[in-house]
C-alpha cells in the first residue's frame, strides 16, 4: 500500500499508525460525483485514495453503480462496486455488486435483491436523524429476518457519538459485525473512517474479517472550498450524461 501523505496525515492523524501485516484498510462508505450530491471527480477520489493509504474502497453512491465499475481500474486500491439505494423506509447499501438496484423499493425487497446477487447487506448510520437512515421499524424487522450482514457503527459524518455507540449497541444486540466508513463527499474527507481488518477474497471472506476488525477513524465533515466545476448530471440508471 502507499504510504499516506503529511497532508492526509494533518487531517485524519490515525493515518500515521503502524499496520499490523497482512491487515488492509478498508472504507466500506464512499461517494464521487455520480451521487449527484458530491462533486469528487475520478481523478480526486483516485488521487485520495492513494494519498490515504487506503488499502480498499466501498463506491457506494446513491442510486448508482457506474462510478464504482468505471473507477475499478483507474484507483491504487481494491474497489468493491457498491450502492447506497433509497428505500420507502430510508437507505440501505449494497457491496459486491454485479447490478444496479432501482431506488424506491421496499427495505425488505431490497435487502433480498442484494442477496440474490451475492451481496453484502450493510446497514449505514442506522440512528442518524441528519442522514436518510433507516427508521427503526425497517431496521428491526430486516434484523429479526436476518437480512443485516453489517451495520455501520461509527460513520465520520455523524456528529454525535453516542449515535454512533448506539448503532454499535444494535449490531452486538443482534449479532452482526460492525462497519465504518467516511462517508466521503469531498476527496479530503477519504480515510476519515475504516476498518483495518485481515486481507479477504470475495464477500464471505470480507463479513468473516469484519468480526476481528479494528474499527478506526474520527468525525469529520468539512465543507468543500468553493470553486467553479461542472459535474455531469446522472440520468435514473446512474449513467453520466454527455
Amino acid at each position: 500500500m502507499a504510504e499516506p501523505t503529511a497532508e492526509a496525515v494533518s487531517r485524519h492523524p490515525h493515518l500515521a499508525a503502524a499496520q499490523a501485516e497482512g491487515r488492509v484498510r478498508v472504507d466500506l462508505h464512499t461517494h464521487t460525483m455520480w451521487s449527484g450530491d458530491s462533486t469528487t471527480t475520478p481523478e480526486e477520489f483516485a488521487g485520495a485514495v492513494s494519498s490515504g493509504g487506503l488499502d480498499v474502497v466501498c463506491i457506494t453512491d446513491h442510486n448508482a453503480i457506474a462510478g464504482a465499475v468505471e473507477l475499478r481500474d483507474r484507483v491504487d486500491a481494491r474497489v468493491i462496486v457498491g450502492e447506497e439505494l433509497r428505500t420507502a423506509a430510508g437507505e440501505i447499501i449494497g457491496l459486491f455488486l454485479a447490478e444496479r438496484i432501482p431506488m424506491g423499493v421496499g427495505h425488505v425487497d431490497a435487502a433480498r435483491a442484494i442477496r440474490d446477487q451475492g451481496g453484502v447487506v450493510y446497514v449505514p448510520h442506522p440512528f442518524d436523524p441528519m442522514r436518510r437512515n433507516l427508521n427503526e421499524a425497517a431496521l428491526y424487522e430486516l434484523a429479526e429476518l436476518d437480512l443485516i450482514d453489517a451495520v455501520e457503527v461509527l460513520n465520520a459524518k455523524t456528529s454525535l457519538g453516542s449515535l454512533n455507540r448506539r448503532a454499535a449497541n444494535f449490531a452486538a444486540e443482534f449479532g452482526i459485525v460492525g462497519g465504518a466508513g467516511s462517508d466521503a463527499h469531498v476527496p479530503e474527507a477519504l480515510g476519515a473512517a475504516y476498518v483495518e481488518i485481515d486481507d479477504f477474497d470475495g464477500p464471505m471472506e470480507f463479513l468473516a474479517a469484519l468480526a476481528n476488525a479494528e474499527v478506526v477513524g474520527h468525525h469529520w465533515d468539512e465543507p468543500r472550498p468553493w470553486s467553479p466545476r461542472i459535474v455531469p448530471s446522472v440520468t435514473a440508471g446512474g449513467r453520466r450524461q454527455r
